[in-house]
């Protein structure tokens, strides 16, 4: 099986993160929501998997590109 890297699109705020590890996602899915200059913007699964683990905690500051969850297809 073969981990996916879900990266970050854009710098801001985790604001909500709606998985768990070990829960099964299809493409298309929302794994959590971020927050940048007053609006929210899906974080979704690229592929079908399982959430391998999640790198990120609610209200934490992310960077463009870093990685915030690792699916396991």
């Amino acid at each position: 099986m073969a981990d996916i890297e879900i990266k970050a699109e854009i710098t801001g705020t985790v604001w909500k993160i709606v998985t768990t590890p070990g829960a099964a996602v299809a493409e298309g899915d929302e794994l959590m929501i971020l927050e940048s200059m007053k609006m929210e913007i899906p974080v979704i699964a690229i592929d079908d998997g399982t959430v391998k683990e999640i790198l990120v905690k609610e209200e934490a500051s992310i960077t463009e590109g870093q990685t915030l969850v690792i699916l396991e297809a």
